[in-house]
């Protein structure tokens, strides 16, 4: 698998996705000026139907001012008390008031400002009659004021200004329903354009919803054809894994019987062979020893080679097969080799074996001896080539729950992190084979004090297969540290292999 460093593709989304969603907030964006357009709008409609209410209210207010006035006064001139005349004195100041806001009011409109005028000095003309009337009245009484009555005609003023203030009053109607009107009118196009403008916004909505649906639905179809893909992929990869692991298994069984065949053929036949020629050499020596001492010599040369080839022939055939294991059991034959590897490498070797497991060997499968035994054989062998150890243990007991633990512990430099987790050699790969051959598991972790190497195999009871989910038994197992006792029969060899001393024999 090669991997990259390269950015990958800058995917961008479709151009006409992109006018799709600039048109909606184009359109959106036209929709909220035109929406504030028309509020301020309706807001200046609304503010001038106000004012012309207000100029309505205003001049019928002068006219009550105007019609107070002059009732106080006659009330006045009727009982001469002068508390009536609280309006008429009032009056003036209050109708310059009104007079000044109508103007302000009517600043934009010259027609009314012009009948305002015109109102203004008919009122005042009428306010200057009523304070001459006052001032007559105090004068000469009543009489004054009656004959001045028949010769002025002070309704006619009043009636003026009623007429005056009448007009104006039509006129603002007229102006308040021309302003509403036009209020309405647009009230209603702001309406509808916000509507037609709302519609075509939610007709793009819908048809970027369209478009983000259909590329959703597209995205949800290309993630599950590749989901299936990568679930086919991994089952194939599974189902390759596992046909390598039988072909593995398989290839193991036969190279051992290989090994079996290869190794008896090489003791019987060759064995005998090579057994005959040296009896016949021995038989040739013995007549030509007084007659022939130089073809003596030469055939005791090629004897002490015929035995240097059986010696050979042993080796081959204990490296194909060791006879122990056949002969006197797996026991025997681990610690032979634990003590050829102690006097080998000169590393001390301690070897524990439980008394049950020669029996549990005799009693299992054929393939139960060879296994553990060459699980045994790889690991002092990758021991001796790598690890710098100073001190080796072997142990294979059986647990109180039947299942069968081996274990070997260095004090090497250990493994490396990333070769426990994912081992590639050959060697652990093939120990880890053969324990799966029977049903087992092994795994490689550190050993006593975070130094070394731990190697533990678990082998289930009657070589049987081991579930898809280990028990709990090996689950706890699994769990012990590389020195925790694992409890078992009394040893059948707990002796330590040393490094042998120069006067030994052996040697």
């Amino acid at each position: 698998m090669y991997f990259t460093v390269k950015a990958g593709p800058q995917h961008r989304l479709p151009l006409y996705k992109t006018v799709l969603c600039v048109t909606c907030v184009l359109f959106l964006i036209v929709n909220g000026l035109s929406l504030f357009h028309n509020l301020e709008s309706l807001k200046s409609a609304n503010g001038q139907t106000l004012q012309s209410s207000r100029v309505a209210e205003r001049l019928q207010y002068l006219g009550v001012l105007v019609q107070d006035a002059e009732s106080s006064m006659r009330g006045y001139f009727i009982s001469g008390n002068e508390t009536y005349l609280g309006p008429t004195r009032a009056v003036t100041a209050e109708t310059e008031a009104e007079f000044a806001l109508l103007e302000k009011l009517l600043a934009d409109n010259p027609a009314q400002l012009k009948n305002l005028n015109q109102l203004h000095q008919l009122v005042r003309r009428k306010l200057a009659m009523m304070g001459q009337a006052i001032d007559v009245y105090k004068h000469g009484g009543l009489d004054e004021i009656v004959n001045i009555a028949r010769y002025a005609d002070e309704r006619s003023g009043m009636d003026e200004i009623r007429l005056q203030t009448v007009i104006m009053i039509q006129e603002q109607n007229e102006t308040l329903a021309a302003r509403s009107a036009r209020f309405y009118d647009e009230y209603h196009k702001a309406l509808m354009l916000g509507m037609g403008i709302n519609a075509v916004a939610i007709v793009v909505l819908v048809m970027f919803y369209q478009l983000v649906r259909r590329s959703y639905f597209n995205q949800a179809t290309v993630e599950h054809a590749l989901q299936q893909s990568n679930e086919n992929l991994e089952e194939m990869v599974a189902q390759r894994t596992e046909q390598l692991s039988v072909l593995s298994r398989h290839l193991i069984s036969i190279s051992e019987e290989e090994k079996a065949r290869l190794s008896r053929e090489l003791h019987d036949e060759m064995g005998a062979h090579l057994t005959s020629i040296s009896m016949d050499i021995a038989a040739v020596i013995q007549p030509l020893q007084k007659t022939e001492p130089e073809l003596v010599s030469q055939l005791r040369r090629a004897r002490a080679t015929l035995l240097e080839t059986v010696e050979l022939k042993r080796r081959i055939i204990e490296n194909l097969r060791p006879s122990l294991l056949d002969n006197l059991g797996l026991c025997a034959a681990i610690d032979s080799y634990t003590e050829d590897f102690a006097r080998l490498t000169g590393i001390p070797c301690d070897t524990q074996i439980g008394a049950e497991v020669d029996g549990i060997a005799r009693e299992g499968e054929a393939s139960l001896s060879i296994a553990l035994f060459r699980i045994v054989q790889e690991s002092l062998t990758n021991i001796r080539k790598y690890a710098r150890a100073q001190h080796v243990s072997v142990t294979l007991k059986q647990t109180e729950e039947g299942m069968l633990v081996l274990r070997i512990i260095d004090d090497g430099i250990g493994i490396a992190s990333d070769m426990i987790v994912k081992p590639m050699s050959h060697g652990l790969l093939g120990m880890r084979e053969r324990a799966l051959l029977l049903g087992g598991t092994l795994t490689i972790r550190r050993g006593r004090g975070d130094k070394g190497t731990c190697i533990e195999v678990f082998i289930p009871p009657q070589g049987g297969a081991v579930a898809a989910e280990p028990p709990r038994q090996l689950s706890n197992l699994l769990r012990q540290r590389a020195d925790d006792h694992i409890p078992s029969l009394p040893p059948c060899s707990t002796h330590p292999h040393s490094v042998p001393a120069l006067h030994d024999p052996a040697q």
